[in-house]
């Protein structure tokens, strides 16, 4: 289940929330852990008891039955420590993934207008190594917090018992211990937040420059490549030493008191026995409670660090989950079913200043928030009152000026983004009336930028609807004119594509895609540029397809290639709102900006 949990609350009671679904495991974790600090306690009273009343009386028998009582001990401690060790962090790695798990089907109901904002690899950095340090942190952090709280309380109780004084040095000495674990925290944690900040950037730098490696070679641009990603290099080996720089001086202090603590315990200890007061068996006994504070001491460094390094990237991780998608199923929403294809935009108005959110943090901005410019940039109104309709199974072709708005006007049709005025409607309901899943499952969109994952060629056509067939993925790739093709591949359908596609051509990859659709079958279709970036002979083939798909359809079209939407029932020329509308021949006839464009591609000159 995703996004269980109330985000508005804050980071520490969020990461409590995710202990409920192993709480059982967690409390074995915590009860094995009380049993290694009670057998660390009880390891110098035994030895006080045998030093002091054993040895001097002679109970020889007595003594090695001791000794094979702590060898006993220290085995049940080696078991409970192996439980801790092996259960704990199992617990830690389980809610690791589900924060993964919960990040991950967060992000993927986050809108169009974040993708548009973030970096895909700052996007990854979040999901990946902003959460390693979490199963430590979930794993140790009580842990160690629990033990350390237990064998402290314990080793005073029983220092006290054996002398006040002793008790009352550790008493003065030991919040002082605290106090600077406590003021290190802040710093480092700043410090571990600055590491995750570049190491997303890095991230981020290595995405762009892998996925753009042709274009780099191509431009002959390596070094320039080289020369940007060792500049994030050096920023985040900066940001990375200066964490050193804050533990170094957190571990040096610690280190020093806790060195006193042992000489203050042999000071006072001394001082007593010279005064008659304490038996050599006591300072013995309180100076192996000494080193047993030394324990939970550096437990608690190792919390310090742990908590920094940890909170940090949970806080990265609470930021991005606390972004509320924009776009979302209005309470009430029901399924849009049995859809005839009746599509109508009525004074729609949209800017892309709706929805504007960023994953926050270091340089993208805070959370929920843009770039000034960006913001200002997108406030102005890309459509403004534009409406018309298409008829159920009918065609509607979109054409004019590059950034007149025909691809947005296509997006708003399966809500990638929202309105700002006026309303879409699908036989006759708003389509914010209806469910997001039903709507987008009853529209095909065909892209001229085609996006094919890293998997088989039945993968991704399967990807039109999961869990077909073999003989209904092989129909929809023999309606989209990609069967023969697929077959003269090394592996056939089981024939990997590569990254993006890669080892398919550009005609290939497009055939594909409709294919993909034809197993969708969605009563509405969209095809925006489908043939654009594609040669003559390529395009016919894809235009037979495109035309086999639209049939019985209602389909709206973006084309340049105004040869390819003669046969559309309808022709819409866009630029800056709806310039004429008719048919081919009726434009034509009417001189205006469809006569032009025309002309200006058809013409001799």
């Amino acid at each position: 289940m995703v996004a269980r949990l109330d985000f508005d609350r804050s980071p520490l009671r969020i990461f409590a929330g995710y202990y409920r679904p192993h709480w059982r495991l967690f409390l074995a974790d915590m009860a094995c852990a009380a049993m290694v600090s009670g057998a660390d306690l009880a390891f110098p009273m035994m030895t006080k008891y045998a030093i002091e009343r054993l040895l001097p009386g002679g109970l020889y028998r007595m003594f090695f039955a001791m000794a094979a009582a702590m060898v006993a001990l220290y085995l049940l401690r080696m078991c409970f420590n192996y439980f801790v060790t092996y259960w704990g962090h199992s617990v830690g790695a389980f809610i690791e993934a589900d924060m993964r798990r919960d990040l991950f089907g967060h992000l993927q109901r986050l809108p169009f207008s974040f993708y548009d904002n973030n970096r895909t690899g700052k996007i990854m950095s979040r999901v990946t190594t902003d959460l390693f340090e979490v199963t430590e942190l979930a794993h140790h952090g009580p842990e160690d917090l629990f033990i350390s709280v237990l064998t402290l309380a314990g080793s005073f109780a029983l220092v006290f018992t054996i002398r006040w004084e002793m008790a009352l040095v550790l008493m003065l000495l030991l919040p002082m211990l605290v106090l600077g674990v406590v003021l290190s925290r802040r710093a480092m944690r700043r410090a571990s937040r600055k590491v995750k900040e570049r190491t997303a950037e890095i991230i981020a730098a290595l995405e762009s420059s892998i996925s753009g490696a042709r274009v780099a070679k191509a431009f002959a641009n390596e070094s320039y490549e080289t020369g940007k990603f060792k500049g994030g290099n050096e920023s985040y080996k900066a940001a990375r030493q200066n964490y050193y720089k804050t533990m170094a001086s957190f571990h040096s202090r610690v280190e020093f008191m806790t060195n006193i603590l042992m000489v203050a315990v042999i000071a006072t200890g001394g001082l007593l026995i010279m005064q008659g007061k304490m038996t050599l068996a006591e300072l013995v006994a309180c100076n192996l409670f000494a080193a047993a504070f030394l324990q939970p001491i550096r437990r608690l460094q190792n919390f310090t660090e742990q908590f920094t390094s940890g909170m940090a990237g949970f806080g990265r991780f609470v930021e991005i989950m606390r972004i509320k998608p924009g776009i979302q199923d209005r309470p009430g929403a029901t399924p849009l079913e049995n859809v005839r294809g009746d599509v109508q935009y009525r004074d729609v108005t949209f800017s892309y200043a709706e929805g504007v959110a960023t994953a926050g943090g270091g340089d993208d901005g805070a959370a929920g928030g843009g770039d000034a410019a960006t913001v200002a940039a997108a406030a102005q109104n890309v459509i403004e009152g534009v409406s018309f309709s298409i008829p159920a199974g009918t065609t509607l072709a979109l054409v004019g000026p590059s950034g007149g708005g025909k691809t947005t006007l296509c997006h708003l049709l399966p809500r990638f983004y929202d309105l700002r005025h006026g309303a879409i409607t699908v036989d006759g309901r708003d389509i914010r009336d209806v469910t997001l899943e039903s709507l987008r499952r009853n529209i095909g969109i065909v892209q001229q930028d085609v996006f094919l994952f890293a998997g088989t060629v039945r993968e991704n056509i399967a990807y039109g609807r999961v869990g077909a067939s073999e003989e209904e993925i092989v129909a929809a790739a023999i309606r989209a004119e990609i069967h023969d093709d697929i077959m003269e591949m090394p592996a056939g359908y089981d024939t990997l594509v590569g990254e993006r596609g890669i080892k398919l051509s550009g005609g290939q990859k497009q055939r594909v895609s409709i294919a993909r659709i034809f197993l969708k079958n969605p009563p509405i279709l969209v095809l925006d540029e489908a043939t654009s970036a594609l040669d003559s002979a390529t395009e016919l083939r894809i235009q037979r397809a495109l035309e086999e798909l639209s049939k019985g359809r209602t389909t709206l079209v973006i084309a340049h290639r105004l040869s390819t939407i003669r046969g559309a029932d309808r022709i819409a020329v866009i630029d800056d709102g709806i310039r004429e509308t008719g048919t081919h021949e009726e434009l034509l006839a009417r001189g205006g900006l469809y006569a032009e464009l025309h002309a200006a591609q058809f013409s001799d000159g």
